[in-house]
């Protein structure tokens, strides 16, 4: 199966995460603790030293979200990188059928307030599919035929 492509790297823990963003980040340099606390401090984000050193000795598993943004500050990158996969596979999941029912006009609009730069949260994202999903199993079918689910 050597087609020439080449294959993302298995990252599926904190650890691998962070230590595949510091190898992309940072090439051929070994980036200290301090020296990554203090980018993302300049940067307006807060982390030890210290607890950035625990997390790639792999001592650190489930971080808080701030510390998930921290990181993110830090490389450059979106926080939810770094988040477990689950996590992220919900919220992409989410996302997708929230475009997807915009692009047939099951959604036309949705104003939100008071969000933040993530944006509307996934929860809120299920609560309006699951809306959308009730108003259709409650329409008559266009054929007249019985409802079926």
């Amino acid at each position: 199966m050597d087609s020439g492509e080449v294959r993302a790297p298995e990252l599926r823990t904190l650890r691998q995460k962070v230590e595949y963003m510091v190898e992309k980040t940072f090439p051929g340099r070994k980036i200290s603790g301090r020296v990554f606390a203090d980018l993302v401090k300049e940067r307006g984000g807060s982390l030890s030293h210290s607890y950035f050193s625990n997390i790639l000795a792999g001592k650190v598993t489930q971080p808080s979200e701030d510390i998930l943004k921290a990181l993110g500050l830090g490389f450059g990158v979106d926080w939810r990188f770094f988040k477990e996969e689950s996590e992220v596979v919900d919220d992409v999941v989410a996302g997708l059928q929230f475009l997807a029912k915009r692009r047939t006009g099951e959604i036309s609009g949705l104003a939100g307030r008071g969000l933040d730069e993530d944006g509307l949260p996934p929860e809120l994202l299920q609560f309006a599919l699951a809306l959308l999903q009730d108003a259709k199993d409650r329409q008559p079918p266009a054929d007249g035929g019985p409802r079926g689910r």
